[in-house]
């Protein structure tokens, strides 16, 4: 638990230290009368990353965002989608482990969702079907799978991940306002939110065991049909956001090209189809 959160802290570390490195040697070599330029334009030197851009306000973002529309698409993909967020994501502050562990357990989630939904009606499309896969017949089981899934796993994500917490700290830092005992404070919860995820996910696992186990031991014949549903929701969980996050660019883009109070309404739009 200690290695999971000084890897955070290390992480975090190392963040402000890019942010702050090159202005605080400018600050020792810079002439008394650059203080006063310095100070205007210091506030313009805060490097963000994706999910702190992507949360940026209208004002600030038309600001610091200058990111093309592919750009943008990239960052949500980076920060949304399983895939990218768990492997390619190395940007935020949650732990790697625990994100790869998250990734695990969702394919473990799918797989014994899918076989919640194998009933009699279920057994007797397959005897009658003499054996072969009937998609179109399984496709609503695998999407209400999928559904269930995406709510188990965003429970799950709540307590697995601290990006938003230390977000929030790195805001409160910037302010000078009660640092040590907000590091505290953050210290702790990401320790409560640890350890509940590891024990609710460890009771997942032990009732997906044994309902698996069972279904299995009673059901020796649909172990094939179960791994195709399986596959096929999370090949759908994989596909889906790809289409999804094409859409918050073509609002979000527009809206920034044309700083106007008319297009605030636009951005705030683009913000809620960012968190479908």
């Amino acid at each position: 638990m200690n290695d999971i959160i000084n890897e955070i802290k290390i992480k975090n570390d190392n963040d402000n230290n890019n942010i702050n490195s090159n202005s605080n040697i400018n600050n020792k070599l810079e002439l008394p009368e650059e203080k006063n330029e310095k100070e205007k334009t210091k506030n313009y030197n805060i490097k963000y990353n994706d999910e702190e851009l992507n949360e940026l306000r209208f004002k600030k973002a038309i600001k610091y965002d200058k990111r093309t529309y592919c750009q943008f698409y990239i960052s949500l993909l980076k920060t949304k989608h399983n895939l990218f967020f768990t492997f390619y994501n190395n940007d935020d502050f949650n732990s790697k482990i625990i994100k790869i562990d998250l990734f695990v357990l969702e394919f473990a989630i799918l797989y014994t969702v899918n076989a919640l939904f194998f009933n009699d009606d279920t057994m007797n499309k397959i005897y009658e079907s003499k054996g072969s896969f009937d998609f179109i017949y399984q496709l609503p089981s695998i999407i209400y799978s999928s559904l269930i899934s995406i709510v188990l796993n965003t429970i799950l994500k709540f307590f697995a991940l601290s990006n938003k917490g230390i977000l929030k700290f790195k805001k409160s830092k910037r302010k000078n306002k009660n640092i040590d005992e907000r590091k505290k404070n953050l210290e702790k919860q990401l320790q409560i939110k640890f350890i509940l995820y590891f024990v609710i996910s460890f009771i997942f696992l032990l009732f997906f065991w044994y309902y698996i186990s069972m279904f299995g031991a009673v059901y020796r014949n649909t172990q094939i049909h179960l791994i195709k549903d399986t596959l096929t929701s999370f090949a759908l969980s994989l596909v889906y956001p790809l289409g999804i996050y094409l859409l918050p660019g073509l609002f979000r883009i527009p809206a920034l090209s044309d700083p106007s109070k008319k297009k605030i309404k636009l951005y705030k739009f683009s913000q809620y189809l960012q968190m479908l």
